[in-house]
């Protein structure tokens, strides 16, 4: 793989502001999520639910990748990112770019994944033979550090392999024609390739060897310290549909409109959430996740990158790039 940088900063650094202010200056806010990505928080989205608490109005907008989400929340287009995997924020905080994470959006261990083509009959077993094979990745993203991850883990040599940056859908469609060995993906897409094929490790296996996958809300930090009080209102109407979505007695009526709002069928919508756990305002701000974990892994993957060639520098910390102030004051709203 050639060792460049991939993704240059696009902002200055600004100040970190963990208080919140007591107003907002924003009268509409840009909101960036996935497509074919079922989550509880499409069901407030679909009610007008987040307009109605916040007082502003809301453009949703869909994007293929978390990297095209960093590339927007740099150019001031995005305030916030629901759903942005944890290696693209680390690729763009590593880069310089002054952004946060303000929650913990979902964890999918087993919705994130490589797949090898059938006819190669390569499985865990015989991974060896990936080596020079081609292999779609959406670079930057959390499927790029799975497979990074996974690569080394099965002694196979990158550096040997025809890699192409490829979003998931683009990949999915290349791989059901042939013309890729290995892809990697998420969501729907995730679905599509494994109709072509086998995964290597399945999520708990990924797990074991300490390769987590989960998503984040972030925002860039100038918007989390002037409309610190509109984000916590957000992050408020997130976590109660999270919690009514949890706890199970919801769910008939949340499903159809989350699939509507996700572009899916309901039952593709059934099978793909699932595989997704949404932690409780608790746990995200325990020491597993914003308490510490999060920074800590977020170390790690960026190390994994740099040994890569896919960023330059890897942060002496973390920390900074974590705010749990908005979080904290959701949960006493």
């Amino acid at each position: 793989m050639k060792r460049k940088s991939i993704l240059s900063a696009a902002l200055g650094s600004a100040v970190l502001a963990m208080s919140l202010p007591t107003a907002s200056a924003a009268e509409e806010i840009t909101v960036a999520y996935f497509l074919e990505w079922p989550m509880p928080f499409q069901y407030a989205k679909a009610k007008g639910l987040y307009e109605e608490e916040m007082g502003v109005d809301i453009n949703w907008v869909s994007f293929d990748t978390g990297t095209a989400m960093s590339a927007a929340m740099a150019s001031g287009d995005v305030q916030i990112a629901v759903s942005q995997g944890v290696p693209p924020f680390v690729v763009a905080t590593s880069a310089g770019q002054d952004l946060q994470i303000v929650d913990v959006a979902v964890s999918y261990s087993d919705n994130d994944n490589c797949v090898v083509a059938e006819k190669l009959e390569i499985d865990k077993d015989s991974a060896g033979e990936l080596e020079g094979k081609k292999v779609g990745v959406p670079i930057g993203t959390a499927a790029h550090y799975g497979f990074l991850s996974q690569m080394a883990h099965f002694n196979v040599d990158i550096s040997t392999m025809e890699i192409v940056d490829m979003a998931p859908a683009e990949g999915a469609a290349a791989f059901a024609q042939g013309s890729l060995d290995m892809v990697c993906g998420w969501g729907g897409a995730l679905r599509r390739m494994k109709e072509h094929g086998n995964v290597l490790l399945t999520g708990d296996e990924k797990e074991e060897l300490g390769i987590l996958v989960f998503d984040v809300t972030s925002a860039p930090a100038d918007f989390v310290a002037k409309d610190g009080e509109m984000l916590s209102k957000f992050l408020k109407v997130t976590a109660d549909m999270n919690a009514m979505w949890n706890s199970g007695d919801n769910n008939d009526e949340m499903l159809p409109v989350i699939a509507k709002d996700a572009g899916m069928d309901l039952e593709a919508t059934k099978a793909t959430i699932s595989t997704f756990k949404f932690p409780s305002v608790d746990e995200q701000l325990s020491q597993k996740w914003l308490g510490g974990g999060a920074q800590e892994f977020m170390k790690g993957v960026a190390s994994v990158f740099k040994e890569a060639g896919s960023i330059e520098e890897v942060r002496d910390s973390y920390a900074g790039a974590v705010n749990t102030g908005p979080l904290e004051a959701a949960q006493s709203m």
